[in-house]
């Protein structure tokens, strides 16, 4: 066995961060790698949690206490119990580390700073599958981080991008 390595995942919930979540399970973690889930909360978010971890992110949260009842009400998150359980259903067969990390800010500027702060090999993001004009006005987080990581980023399209 190799390295074991640090494989990050930016995830929101959304079909297309499950698009993420799965690619990476399915052709690119290995047996002893961990896996860190990484939500950006917008800076508007008001949470509990913000007080205490505003500025540096959450600790890393088990991947078990995700299905606790308070953890999403402290930290503001709906956890999408189709990852939860794919990521669990990874946990015990690949004998594979899952935690979490939740930010607050700028989607493109955290997942940055997380790749520097979580020592990470890599980073899987969805992608939403924005038009040129959409792009232009709103950004791609995608671009911007596969543009400013310190690490490899994988753009995964996501089941929106996919349609003709």
């Amino acid at each position: 066995m190799g390295e074991r390595r640090r494989v990050g995942v930016a995830m929101d919930f959304s079909a297309t961060s499950r698009a993420a979540v799965r690619w990476a399970v399915e052709n690119l973690v290995q047996d002893g790698d961990t896996i860190i889930a990484i939500h950006v909360h917008s800076s508007k978010a008001e949470t509990p949690q913000k007080k205490l971890w505003g500025n540096t992110g959450s600790p890393l949260i088990p991947m078990e206490e995700l299905r606790e009842m308070n953890l999403p009400k402290l930290y503001g998150i709906n956890p999408d119990p189709e990852i939860l359980d794919l990521l669990d259903s990874t946990s015990r067969t690949m004998k594979v580390k899952v935690v979490c990390k939740i930010y607050w800010g700028d989607p493109r500027e955290k997942l940055c700073d997380a790749v520097e702060d979580l020592k990470l090999d890599c980073l899987v993001v969805g992608s939403r599958g924005l038009g040129a004009l959409k792009r232009l006005l709103l950004g791609s987080v995608s671009k911007y981080v596969v543009t400013n990581a310190t690490c490899p980023v994988t753009v995964v399209k996501g089941p929106a991008a996919l349609k003709p």
